[in-house]
Parts: C-alpha cells; structure tokens; sequence
C-alpha cells in the first residue's frame, strides 16, 4: 500500500482546474470575463423646426397646451377621469377661443353626442354644463337646427338605458335642448311624451326619491309649456317667431308634425295625464306619514299638477277649433266627443285628493303649500268644468274653497309672496262662474270679491288682477261671457268697484305706475261704455269730484299742493286727461284744480295742449259749459308763470331757456278756441270784464306781469274787430293800465338798446318790444278815444300828476327820468306804424301837452346827466310833432 503523504505530494502537482476565490461580504462582483460591453456613446443631434411644439404654431389650445382636435379624440378615452378632464378641456378652449366653436359646431357636437349615454355621472355631468353654458349660448343668434338633430338621436338611445340615472341625465339634456330649440318638441312630440310616460311609471324608485322626480318633470314642464294653448293670433305669431329660426329644410318637418299633432301626439298626452295623476297619489302617500310637507314633495306636486293644468287648457284650446277640421284629422268623430272620458277620469281622480290636508298639526309654511297645491286642483278643475259639466257636489266643494280663498287667504297677501301668486290662477275664472253658478252663489262670491278688493293692498301685484277682472266684468263685450247688466246685486257691486277708483288713484300716487296705468285705462274704458248704461254713466259723473285731489289737492295762491297727477309719466297723464271727455258734465271745481296743476312748470307743455284739445272737444260735444271753459282759458293766461318771472327775453338765446315761448303758444291756442266756441262778440262781453278784473289785480299787487298782460291784450284783440266792440268802461279801464303797461316794456327794452351795437341783437330786441306792443297799437287802431286816453295819462305821468309808483316798486326799479324817456320811446314806436301815425295827426293837442310838460320837467331838473337825458326826449318829440304837422294837408 501506498503511504497517505506520498500520495498527497502527487496530487499536488496535478493542475486546477476550477479555482475557488473567496469573496468578502459587501464586496460588488467583477464582471464576468466573457461580458459582452452593450454600453454606446454618441452625441446628440440637433434638428431645428422639427419640434412637436411646431406643429402647434398657429392652433388654438388651452390652458393644458392641447388643441380641440385632441381634446375630442380624449373625450372616447376609455378613462372616465380623462374623458372629464377632457370635457374641461374643451370648455376652457371655447371660452378663450370662441371663434373655434363657430367654426367647427357641427363636427364638435357630433362627437360630444356621443358621450350623452356615458357611464360615468361626472362625465355626463361636463358635458350637460359644457352644453348649457358655453354652446348653447354661443349659437343662440345662429341656426341650432342641423346639431339639435344631431342630438336626439342620442338623447332617445340614453332614455332608454338600464341605469336609472343615464335615463334622467337624458330628460336633463332634453329639457336644455327644448329650452334653447323650442320646435324641437313639435318635431318629436310623440317620442318624448312616449318616453316620458315610461319614465314616471317607476313609482317606486321616485317615491323613494323625489330629487329624481324632479329631475324627469323639469323638462315635461318645459315642453308642456310649448303647447299652442292660446287664440289664434298668438299661436300665428308663435309660429311666425318659430319659423324665422329654421332652415328651409326643417320648415317642412314642423309643420308637418304640427299638423298631425291631433291623431299621434294628442292620444300620447291623453295617456300620460293618468300617469301624472298617479305619481302625485304616490307622493302624497309618502308624505302623510312624514312628520311635514319637506320642499322636494311639495315641488314634485306643484310640477305635476301644473302639468296636468297645462294639458288640460291645451285640450281645451284643440276643443275650440273648427267641427270640420276635427272631423277631418280625426275620422269623422269630434274632439270633444273622444276627450270626454279624460275629462271624467281628471275630475273624479282629483276630486277624490280635493283640498289636500296635513294629516299632522302643521306649520304656516307647509300650510301655505297645502294651500298652493289646492289652487292648483281647484285651477284644474274650473278648467275642465268648461269642457265637461261636473256634478253639483263637487263644484259645491271648489265653490266654497273659491269663496274661502277671497274672504280667508287674500288678506293674508302680505305674509309671503308664493302665496300671492297662486292667487291669480283663480281670479280669471270669477266672471266665468258669475256667469254659470245659481244666485245664491252668484251673490256669495260676488261679495267675497268685493270684499277681497277693498282689503287687497293697493301695492301688491295682486291688485292688478283684480282690476282686471274688473274690467271683464264692467265693460260688456269685452269676451263670450254673457253677464246679466240689469242685475241689480251685480250692478250694486259694479256701483262699489268704481266708487274704490278715485281713491285707489291717490293713494299710488307715483310710487306705483304700473298700477295707476291700469287704474286710468279702466276709468277711461268705463268712460268709454258708460253712455249706454245711464246708471253707470251717473256714477262714472260723480268720481270727478274725489278726482279733484288728484289733480290738484290745495288750490290756494299762496300755497299750492299738487296731486300725483305732476309726477306721473306722459303715459298715465294722457289717460288721465283722456277720462275728462267722457264726463257728462265737468264740473267747475274739477276745471279749476286742474287748471292750477297746469301752471306748474314741471309740467311738459304737450299734456298742456293735449289737454286744451280735450275740454275743447269737451265743449264741443256739450260737456262743459261756455263759462266754465272760458274762465279756465283766461286762468291759464293770467296765471301762467313764465321763468325768469316778470323778465323780457332781451337776447335772442333766452326764449330757449325760459318758458315764455310756451305761452305765446298757449296764447295761440286759447285764441283759436275761443274763435269758434260762439258768437264772437258774445264772447267778447263775457270776458273783457274778466279780463279787465285781472289786469286791476296786477295793478293793485304792484308787480304786472307783461307776458300775461300781453296775452290778455292778445285775447282781446282776437276777439274784437274794428270798430271796437269794447264797451266804455272797458276802455277807460284799459287806458290807465295800457300806459304802465307800454312804459314798463319800454323801460326794460331801452337800456339794452343803448348797449348793443350788433345790428342783429338790436333788430331782434325791435321784433321783440313789437311782439309786446303790437296788441295795444291794434286797440288803438280799432278806438281812438282810447289812444287818446293812454296819451292823457302820459302826459299826467310826465306832469307828475299821476304816481309810478307801481313802477318803481316793481321787479325793476325805475326812476322818474327813465320813465319819461319810456314815455317818449313808446310815442316813437307809434310813429313808426303807418296807420297810428295818420291817427297821431288828429292828437297834435295831446303830444303838444306832452311836449310842454317835457320842457317843463327839463327846466325843473337838477342834474346835468338827467338834464341831458331830458333834453333829447325833449327834441325827438318836437321832432315827431313836426312831422306831423307837415303831413296834415296831406291828410286834408
């Protein structure tokens, strides 16, 4: 045998074949020695304009640098976050770039249609506001035709989904493109009412939650509200309206839907009525084991029976077209025949809820909703009592809410205003049931209504529909209603409503316009009709007098307080000043206060002369008498305040800004009445002695007022001829006025003469001094004894004998020397007229004392300025004199 360590030296010279290397912990291993090196090194290569921004140079995006063409293809991401972010997207682009929703409507619709059925809430929930608030709107002005098309294809596929809240997002979407696109109903009446029918059988699901009810009635109220319910003329403009937004090619479809809106859409309405009845038997189910009538119910309700209501008047309506166009669309049988038992089914299933009550102690809210929702039954029912004839103790039911509705509820208006409004839905349907109902009934309601009119706040909007209603009732065929007018408890109520007018008028005052209106314009219709009804008529006579404080409250010179009637718009006074011709007699104090409303100067000068037009017409037709309307002509002339008070427009700018050119006017048109309301001399003698009066009572208040004297002397002028007609008494009251009165114009005129060296501003003043002198040289033209007269008194006022007292403390002081250079001013102004001039020839004795009392005068003076002054006054006049003189033997 072999010995061990022998062995082991040899097998220590054999080689290894695998060497075993120890390794430290921690330590990276070496590669391997066979790896193969995969690691590459380059540089980077530059290419300029070939960028992915590039290719966005020029292109619309938002905010996220994405353009509308990659929003719509993100818009079918099988993401929901991202088809919502993307919806977004597009909103964010088409509010800062609208032109691109111009420009590519049609292609972005079509492909957002697509998303109208979608799976996900939040995405359906962008795309209806993407809808509603940006393209909607955007395409208002243009023609929404082609896209709606677009849409309701995929609006009835989502309305016919599994999930319950893809169905209602459609109702959602259809409502909005209803809202926006009215004709759309009209095209697809019968698929949406179809649709609408299916969705509203889920009872269940709805009584568990009304949100969800809410959600599919919104858009039935909307397209229930389309239907042609009114006359004739409205649905032709409707259809005018509807049509201007069409394109030609859709013309066709709406009409022709329309047209077959009886047979298939009509039979689709019928049936969905019942449905609609039921869910509200379902909710009110519900609600009576809930401790109170929470809002969602009572909105749910409210929606359904106004639908209902709103079916039911369009029945009505299709009921009151012609026999042979029923016959025709429906085979022969009438409308009103086949609609029968809807109308039974309606009045026995409401009936049978009529009045709702809480079955619980109820709050004043739930009770005012309570109260809502029974107006609507009560709404419906008085409808379709036009349509079919209901048995008596129903309508004693509706009858005593009617009557508890006017004596209980319509005085607590003021407690909340969704109370007031379901108010009016009741109030067209009395003249109606006046017409109908027995007189026991008559008589009650009839008293409840007046009763609610007096305690109706005059405020409320509440009150116009009785006013209304008031007018149906008073003015005879004004509609079909065929009221008994000699029904003295009918007429005895019809006596107090008029009485409650005049009141109600000043109680608006002008706070209130829309209602005055109203008021007025029922005056002036029972104005209007009154003639044919003599105990109407009476009363209509009698409401002048409380109308006295609507015109003018206080009629005291000294303190004048206005009515509303000076507040009121042009439109309300000229309804106001329409009434007056209706009166069978105006009374004279009625004249009087509204003559001193005239005269404020708030007042715009067209009602003034409106009103002239009106008395005039008045007396023409035997309403006023001739006294009466001539005192009110020479109370606006005598007490017309012009502004600037008691000043003359001595620049050609100031007649624009004061109101005497109002007054010439006024003076025109008083004139031209007075020409033809009688026998002109007659009238001449009624009024110089008023004329007279008025002019002395200037005098006596030491501050005359020229332009009313001018228009008093115009007055006359007009009125008399040549000779004159003025008795002497006359004259010799006008000569002392005439005097002061040609010296104060004189005395004004005079000084800015002197100031002007504008050969137009003094030719306007000559045409302006003409304009006031020209009356008196007429009058001296017609009576020389009053030339002679006015040329005495100058002469006193000269001499001094005569006081200028009223001129001096008059609105402008005048001294004595100014007066007498007025003095001499007039008597040049005299010469100057070719006919007063050849008058002047026979009173060479009066100038010749006025000439002699000017020298005198400049004899006596003091100073030298004055002395001057004097002088040259002196010299005209003797210069005048001797013109005449020289003219005499022409004269022989």
């Amino acid at each position: 045998m072999v010995r061990p360590k022998a062995l082991s030296k040899k097998q220590q010279k054999k080689g290894i074949d695998f060497k075993k290397i120890k390794r430290k912990v921690g330590r990276k291993l070496p590669p391997p020695k066979n790896a193969t090196n995969t690691e590459i090194k380059s540089k980077a290569i530059v290419l300029p304009e070939q960028s992915v921004a590039s290719d966005r140079v020029g292109l619309a995006v938002n905010k996220k640098g994405l353009t509308l063409k990659e929003l719509l293809q993100q818009t079918s991401h099988h993401n929901p976050k991202v088809r919502r972010d993307a919806l977004m997207g597009i909103k964010d682009l088409f509010l800062k770039h609208p032109d691109e929703l111009r420009l590519h409507m049609y292609a972005v619709v079509e492909k957002l249609r697509e998303r109208i059925g979608d799976d996900d809430k939040l995405v359906r929930e962008a795309l209806y506001q993407l809808f509603k608030s940006v393209i909607f709107p955007s395409c208002k002005e243009g023609n929404q035709g082609p896209f709606v098309s677009l849409m309701m294809a995929y609006i009835f596929n989502a309305m016919t989904h599994l999930a319950v809240d893809v169905r209602l997002m459609a109702f959602r979407f259809l409502g909005l493109v209803v809202l926006h696109y009215p004709p759309t109903f009209l095209l697809y009446a019968e698929k949406i009412l179809q649709n609408y029918e299916e969705i509203l059988c889920k009872h269940q699901l709805f009584a568990q939650d009304r949100s969800k009810l809410k959600t599919a009635l919104a858009g039935l109220m909307c397209c229930l509200s389309l239907l042609p319910c009114n006359d004739q003329e409205d649905n032709a403009s409707e259809k005018k309206t509807t049509g201007k937004r069409l394109l030609h090619g859709f013309e066709q479809d709406v009409y022709a839907s329309s047209s077959g809106w009886n047979t298939l859409g009509l039979e689709k309405l019928k049936g969905l009525v019942p449905v609609l009845i039921n869910c509200l038997r379902e909710i009110l189910s519900v609600v009576n084991s809930l401790p109170s009538l929470e809002f969602q119910s009572f909105d749910c309700m409210l929606t359904i029976l106004q639908s209902i209501d709103l079916a039911v008047k369009f029945f009505i309506a299709t009921i009151d077209k012609s026999e042979s166009d029923l016959q025709t669309t429906l085979g022969g049988a009438t409308l009103a025949t086949l609609d029968q038992g809807v109308a039974s089914v309606i009045l026995k299933r409401l009936c049978v809820l009529f009045p709702l009550n809480p079955a619980h102690h109820a709050s004043q809210k739930d009770s005012d909703r309570y109260f809502a929702l029974n107006v609507m039954i009560a709404d419906i029912f008085l409808s379709c009592s036009e349509w079919i004839s209901p048995p008596d103790d129903m309508s004693e039911r509706f009858l005593e809410f009617v009557e508890v509705m006017l004596l209980g509820k319509i005085s607590d208006s003021a407690k909340t205003e969704a109370t007031v409004s379901n108010k009016h839905l009741l109030l067209p349907f009395i003249p109606k049931l006046l017409a109908q109902v027995p007189n026991n009934w008559k008589s009650r309601l009839l008293q409840a209504f007046t009763r609610a009119f007096r305690e109706c706040n005059h405020q409320s909007s509440l009150k116009l529909a009785f006013l209304s209603i008031i007018e149906e009732i008073v003015i005879p065929g004004q509609n079909r209603i065929h009221l008994d007018v000699s029904d003295p408890e009918l007429l005895d109520h019809q006596i107090a409503w008029v009485r409650e007018l005049p009141a109600l008028l000043i109680m608006l005052g002008e706070k209130h316009q829309s209602v005055t209106q109203v008021v007025l314009r029922l005056i002036l219709r029972l104005g209007q009709s009154a003639s044919s009804r003599p105990t109407l008529q009476g009363e209509y006579d009698n409401i002048q007098y409380p109308l006295q404080d609507f015109f003018c409250k206080c009629q005291d010179e000294s303190s004048v307080s206005y009515g509303p009637f000076i507040r009121l718009s042009q439109d309300c006074q000229e309804l106001a000043v329409s009434c007056l011709y209706y009166f069978s007699h105006l009374d004279s104090a009625l004249l009087k206060a509204i003559a001193t409303c005239y005269l404020c100067n708030d007042l715009e000068p067209s009602v003034l002369f409106r009103t002239i037009e009106v008395l005039d017409s008045a007396y023409a037709a035997g309403h006023i008498w001739i006294s009466d309307i001539i005192s009110f002509f020479i109370t606006l002339l005598s007490r017309f305040k012009v502004s600037p008070d008691n000043a003359l427009p001595v620049k050609e700018v100031e007649p624009k800004i004061s109101n005497c050119g109002t007054l010439r006017l006024l003076t025109s048109v008083v004139c031209s009445c007075l020409l033809h309301i009688g026998d002109e001399s007659m009238v001449l003698q009624m009024i110089e002695k008023v004329i007279i009066d008025q002019m002395f009572v200037s005098l006596q208040k030491l501050k005359p007022s020229r332009d009313n004297a001018c228009a008093l002397l115009r007055l006359l002028v007009t009125l008399d001829s040549k000779p004159t007609r003025l008795s002497e008494q006359t004259i010799d009251g006008l000569a002392s006025f005439l005097a002061l009165y040609l010296i104060d114009i004189c005395s004004v005129v005079i000084p800015h003469i002197s100031e002007e060296d504008d050969e137009a501003a003094v030719a306007f003043l000559d045409r302006m001094t003409h304009y006031y002198v020209l009356p008196c040289l007429f009058l001296f033209d017609r009576s020389q004894r009053l030339l002679k007269l006015v040329l005495n008194e100058m002469e006193s006022l000269i001499s001094g004998r005569t006081s200028l007292s009223c001129l001096k403390n008059g609105s402008h002081g005048t001294d004595h020397s100014t007066s007498v250079i007025a003095i001499v001013y007039v008597l040049q102004l005299m010469h100057k007229d070719f006919k007063i001039r050849q008058i002047q020839s026979s009173f060479k004795a009066e100038i010749e004392c006025i000439l002699r009392s000017l020298q005198a005068l400049v004899e006596s003076s003091t100073t030298l300025e004055e002395r001057h002054k004097l002088q040259c006054a002196y010299h005209r006049v003797h210069r005048m004199l001797g013109n005449l003189q020289e003219r005499t033997p022409c004269l022989l």
